[in-house]
């Protein structure tokens, strides 16, 4: 679906864009990426990675400015949409600020996605648009119900939006990982709460999600992948056996448990091998085949959370993944 198309990813210059991009290059050969984001230097950085790639454009802007979302979409076929303010302290102090991005940007993206005739757009979400406890997470969560709602928005045009939403990216920048090598040399790790558990994801295994959404969307479905968890104090033992656990308590907005699916989304979603995925609840799309295909209704009262997962992830996984990947961890 995406060989030889004209693909644009919003935030392109983040973790996701700077993973996605290369995958998708080698994997599918678009004719054009364009990288949408509003940091020039980034971008000047990033390019030096692609060594004048015909394929990769840079396009400087913000999903704030519908104008210049609109310039950049011509002649595009598919839309990832990675654009967000996203740490939780920043979103508290700052609110309006991540209303304009995160619920704005997202009406502007639609409109002009519809407008310009794009075929496909995937969004990215997070564990904490399920059951929001801050901010950061109530954006999400809107932002979620605006691109499920753009299927019936679009009216006769062809534009169809999905969702992917996944929790902890490993070896992220300012995810906890990067954290706790920085400050391990100090003798003592940060532990907000022993209960603590997190899911544990790679960004390829995030890009794999995007493109299964692509190939499979009807649209309005929001993917949720199938990852393990583990608990803080594993990840912090992953890290280093000899540091010390310091209890400092959970941060205002954040969770003890991340979660991905709650009870009230329980009744609309279906499960595959790897993933869920949450159907939407208008237009009786919930119980379109199409979009079920060879899905099977999860229990009543389910719910997704990484404290009552089915797959953990050792100590001795973790330690071989930082191993391998030690060289990008936090770069990204």
């Amino acid at each position: 679906m995406l060989a030889n198309s004209s693909i644009l990813v919003t935030g392109g210059t983040g973790s996701f864009g700077n993973t996605f991009i290369p995958m998708t290059l080698q994997k599918y050969n678009p004719r054009r990426i364009v990288i949408f984001s509003r940091d020039e230097m980034k971008q000047w950085e990033m390019a030096k990675s692609f060594k004048n790639d015909p394929r990769v454009r840079f396009f400087i802007g913000d999903v704030r400015d519908k104008d210049r979302l609109y310039r950049a979409l011509d002649g595009v076929d598919y839309v990832v949409h990675a654009a967000a303010t996203k740490i939780v302290p920043t979103a508290e102090y700052n609110p309006f600020e991540c209303i304009k991005t995160n619920i704005n940007g997202a009406m502007n993206l639609i409109d002009a996605c519809i407008d310009k005739g794009v075929k496909r757009v995937v969004a990215l979400s997070t564990d904490k648009a399920s059951s929001p406890a801050n901010l950061y997470g109530a954006t999400k969560l809107a932002s979620d119900k605006l691109f499920v709602a753009g299927n019936s928005y679009s009216g006769a045009h062809d534009t169809r939006f999905s969702v992917v939403r996944y929790g902890n990216v490993m070896g992220s920048r300012g995810s906890v990982i990067p954290f706790f090598l920085s400050v391990k040399d100090s003798g003592q790790l940060p532990i907000t709460d022993p209960r603590m558990t997190r899911f544990m994801i790679t960004l390829e295994q995030g890009v794999e999600l995007v493109w299964h959404a692509f190939e499979d969307m009807i649209g309005g479905e929001i993917y949720v992948k199938k990852i393990p968890s583990m608990k803080i104090t594993d990840i912090a033992q992953a890290v280093s056996r000899e540091a010390e656990h310091n209890i400092v308590g959970i941060r205002p907005g954040e969770k003890l448990h991340e979660q991905m699916i709650g009870v009230e989304d329980a009744y609309y979603t279906y499960e595959y091998p790897e993933h869920f995925k949450i159907l939407p609840n208008i237009n009786g799309w919930e119980s379109d085949a199409q979009r079920i295909k060879n899905g099977k209704r999860v229990p009543e009262g389910f719910i997704y959370a990484s404290d009552n997962n089915k797959e953990w992830m050792s100590v001795e996984e973790l330690q071989q993944w930082i191993e391998a990947n030690k060289l990008k961890v936090g770069k990204l």
